[in-house]
Order: C-alpha cells, then structure tokens, then sequence
C-alpha cells in the first residue's frame, strides 16, 4: 500500500517491490520498519506509520533509506 508513496517520494520507478524482514514498535498506532527488495541488488529501508484503528486510515510512509543490501541490518530510524 505504499509504494506509490515511496516512487514518488523517492522519485523512482520499482519494478520489483517485495518485504524481506520487517519489525515493529508501538507508538499511538505501530510503525513498522521494512526491507524491501526494489531490484536485483537493490534494497530500501522504509518506516510505515499505521494508526490505531478507530481512525480509518490506510498506512503512510514516514521515512525512508535508499542504498541498502541484503545484509545490511534493519534497525529503528
């Protein structure tokens, strides 16, 4: 739901676009960190906001991290 969000942040166009590992902490809702593979080699970090659900509304991109790989560790940003 929000790789639109993401390309057009990010200003790119992702042909793959596919969660790897993802974690959460709760805050008024839960945020959620994701690796999220956008090509072959080629690796986001992003931080999704999801409210609580009495507010209706769909998750929103926060933040995010180009130029990640594989290995690279998701952490809390």
């Amino acid at each position: 739901q929000v790789k639109p969000q993401f390309q057009s942040r990010a200003n790119i166009n992702c042909d793959v676009f596919t969660a790897i590992v993802y974690r959460t902490q709760v805050v008024a809702g839960t945020m959620y960190f994701i690796k999220v593979q956008v090509s072959d080699d080629q690796y986001v970090h992003l931080k999704v906001f999801q409210s609580l659900p009495h507010e209706n509304q769909g998750p929103s991109l926060a933040n995010f991290q180009t130029g990640k790989t594989k290995d690279d560790p998701l952490t809390y940003f």
